[in-house]
């Protein structure tokens, strides 16, 4: 089959992947100048199969309103008169019970999972070298309650297959000794030997060139134009370079939206409503002045929700989500107080070991959906296929998905732990439009 991907992004790129394993022609189009320069550029650098928790709980409601009258809080939604933020937000608390919870942490570990193995395996197949650090992930706690709350989330992973260990302070220590100076404010831990960490823009981009390698056509600073239905179907796609006029059109036998955030409301064009809204996500990635005091365990932070992983002699802080529309600007007065408590927090934890006067402040839009599972499969439009909605996860689950829908486009049926049906939800909720 030729086959056209709309995006190259870690989505994106290892669809064409594995769609080039599986013996399909593929054409991916991106309006960038090089493959991972949006969503997957500069991410929190963390394979965290043991953390897929999805952000609706019980008990999220109360902490969103809470959050709401701090510039700097985890998960900020900042009310706009937007009909798709309301009804992603009305779907979200639909999600906040711990039934949902369950269920939802099932489906994403399932991913999570067969994503991790797939990506094992890319990396022995590619010798892909990309900063990567095979050295667990490591989440602290900063208060009793939060640690207990902790702990039960560690045995609800340990259910399903996930070793994360819960960890005394002194346990915390032993793991990451870099944090020697923050112990006094660490009630516990838990910690997943079996997570690793390393940078996505690096291997996306050298991945894209294995495909180039392989046959596959790339064609960067290309813009998608509106999608239309011929004969009730999308097997084709209009771009053109981005700043001029001259139009372009691919033809294929399938065409796969993976364009992150802007998914959504490329597809509502042709009948295709997917429930996917942008969370801004922000990071600072700093220089190491002394790298021997630096962690090296990717690290969570329980009370700022941040991530910390190391990067060579540089260390990557990310976090927070700002449910705010399509805005990626830095110097507004919430994305500076945003940053600023990114580099600040570090500061806290590892005094002087990084250089945080020169930081290199980044955001992007997470394609995010109520659940955090993501759209994995067939929409009800013939020849229209979808891979979006990772969310924070996109860096964890993007091998998995792409082999899951590849394998979906061969007719074949992805083989994923726990029985996981993100992509039969798909086919079935799009049935039910179509209806």
């Amino acid at each position: 089959m030729k086959v056209t991907i709309l995006g190259a992004g870690i989505i994106g790129v290892s669809t064409a992947w594995h769609l080039l394993e599986l013996g399909h022609e593929v054409t991916v189009i991106e309006r960038q100048p090089d493959a991972a320069l949006e969503t997957s550029f500069a991410n929190g650098a963390q394979i965290s199969v043991s953390f897929c928790e999805p952000w609706a709980n019980a008990g999220a409601p109360l902490k969103v309103m809470k959050w709401l009258m701090s510039d700097e809080s985890p998960l900020l939604f900042r009310p706009k008169l937007d009909p798709q933020q309301w009804r992603w937000g009305l779907s979200f608390l639909g999600q906040c019970s711990d039934a949902a919870f369950e269920r939802n942490v099932r489906q994403l570990v399932a991913l999570g999972s067969y994503s991790h193995e797939t990506l094992k395996s890319m990396v022995a197949a590619t010798g892909i070298e990309y900063q990567r650090l095979e050295r667990g992930i490591l989440h602290f706690f900063s208060t009793p309650a939060d640690f207990e709350s902790g702990a039960a989330g560690a045995e609800l992973m340990r259910r399903y297959g996930v070793d994360r260990r819960v960890l005394s302070r002194e346990e915390v220590l032993r793991v990451e000794p870099a944090l020697a100076s923050w112990a006094p404010n660490i009630a516990g831990g838990t910690f997943t030997p079996s997570d690793e960490s390393g940078d996505a823009c690096v291997f996306t981009q050298q991945l894209a060139r294995r495909c180039i390698e392989r046959g596959a056509t790339f064609l960067y600073e290309h813009e998608v134009l509106p999608l239309e239905r011929i004969g009730g179907a999308v097997r084709q796609v209009r771009v053109r370079r981005v700043g001029h006029p001259q139009v372009r059109t691919i033809a294929g036998d399938a065409v796969v939206a993976a364009m992150g955030s802007y998914t959504a409301p490329l597809l509502r064009g042709v009948g295709v409503d997917l429930n996917i809204y942008p969370a801004k996500g922000y990071s600072a990635t700093f220089r190491l002045r002394d790298p021997k005091r630096a962690s090296v365990v990717s690290l969570l932070d329980d009370t700022r929700k941040i991530a910390i992983s190391r990067l060579g002699d540089h260390i990557r802080v990310a976090g927070t989500a700002e449910l705010a529309g399509y805005d990626t600007s830095l110097d507004g007065r919430v994305a500076r107080a945003r940053c600023e408590s990114l580099r600040r927090r570090f500061e806290q934890l590892f005094p002087g070991v990084a250089d945080t006067s020169e930081p290199n402040y980044w955001t992007g839009l997470r394609p995010s959906t109520p659940t955090n599972i993501p759209y994995i499969g067939r929409t009800k439009v013939e020849g229209l296929w979808v891979n979006a909605g990772h969310g924070t996860l996109g860096w964890t689950h993007g091998a998995g998905s792409g082999r899951a829908l590849a394998e979906l486009i061969s007719g074949r049926q992805p083989a994923l732990a726990f029985g996981f049906t993100g992509y039969r939800e798909v086919q079935g909720r799009f049935k039910a439009v179509a209806a």
